[in-house]
């Protein structure tokens, strides 16, 4: 009796564990990879003026006749229009740098931050992470909206600068690659405070008072111990940033200008105004591409860390 009750209780743990597994994956599949193949099979298509704008479209009656045929009218004619328009390689490069330059600000400014709130009184720390969450819970789209009336030229910020007496004509920030810079900052900064507080605060102490004992001064203990030891929340802070402000669209559509060039922006003017939706899917299917290479290489440093702490 013993020995069935030890058996029925191993079935039942390896059931629940396999249960657990299978919710995530079993969500992953429905909101992620199912769209994707949808996007993928439009990016594969021809446009047409129809709705949907895109043909050949699957003949569910024909069943796996119907999928044949429509599989052998796919063809790679979007994707090479990709690199034949330069267009679209000067908006992911854009793209690239925009969110790269932004994400180096972001750690600029969230790392003295999140250094700050790690080292405050305990029972302050609380009230320092609720000021950091607290702009989510406002819009994000009326938050970058007001950043137009703060940085357009009677906007709050020139005012103030005139008031001191720091500038006498107006600052044009509005519609530029700074305001986009600003725009992308101050939205993902919590991204990027929020793992480099939790790798902050979990430092052990006893690393750096004994750095200082052995007569290290406070600058040198910073670079050769805190910050090294803070690198995984660097990683994950930079790839939170990095990967959604890529794909921007938001943002530099309200705060940047017309030479403000996004793969964003170029992905909603396909779908939107042109009604190009297999170019769109390739762009977007691109796009997804150039991003899962940061992730794999996180994932990567994840892996081989783990290998070196153990």
């Amino acid at each position: 009796m013993t020995k069935n009750r030890k058996m029925q209780n191993s079935h039942h743990g390896r059931r629940r564990s396999w249960t657990l597994i299978a919710v995530p994956y079993l969500w992953l599949s429905i909101f992620f990879l199912l769209p994707f193949l949808i996007v993928l099979k439009i990016s594969f298509s021809e446009q047409v003026l129809s709705i949907p704008p895109y043909a050949p479209q699957m003949d569910w009656s024909a069943g796996w006749d119907g999928f044949k045929a429509m599989v052998s009218h796919w063809s790679l004619d979007n994707y090479l229009w990709l690199t034949e328009d330069e267009l679209y390689l000067s908006a992911y490069l854009s793209s690239l740098k925009i969110a790269a330059i932004a994400t180096i600000l972001t750690l600029l400014i969230g790392y003295p931050m999140a250094y700050s709130m790690a080292k405050a009184p305990k029972g302050l720390q609380p009230l320092l992470l609720v000021m950091v969450i607290l702009p989510f819970w406002t819009s994000f789209l009326i938050r970058v909206y007001a950043w137009i009336g703060i940085l357009k030229n009677e906007g709050l910020l020139n005012q103030f600068l005139q008031m001191l007496g720091v500038i006498d004509e107006p600052l044009i920030i509005l519609n530029t690659n700074i305001a986009v810079y600003i725009g992308i900052v101050y939205s993902y900064l919590p991204f990027m405070v929020l793992p480099l507080y939790a790798t902050l605060e979990k430092l052990d102490n006893t690393l750096i008072e004994a750095s200082q004992d052995l007569g290290c001064p406070p600058s040198k203990t910073f670079w050769r111990v805190t910050f090294p030891l803070s690198k995984p929340g660097i990683i994950a802070g930079c790839f939170l940033v990095f990967i959604p402000a890529v794909g921007e669209f938001v943002i530099p559509d309200i705060l940047g200008g017309s030479e403000t060039l996004m793969i964003g922006k170029t992905l909603w003017v396909e779908f939107f105004s042109n009604r190009d939706w297999p170019l769109a899917s390739a762009v977007a299917v691109v796009l997804l591409v150039i991003l899962i290479i940061p992730i794999l290489l996180f994932q990567r440093h994840q892996r081989k860390s783990g290998e070196v702490l153990t």
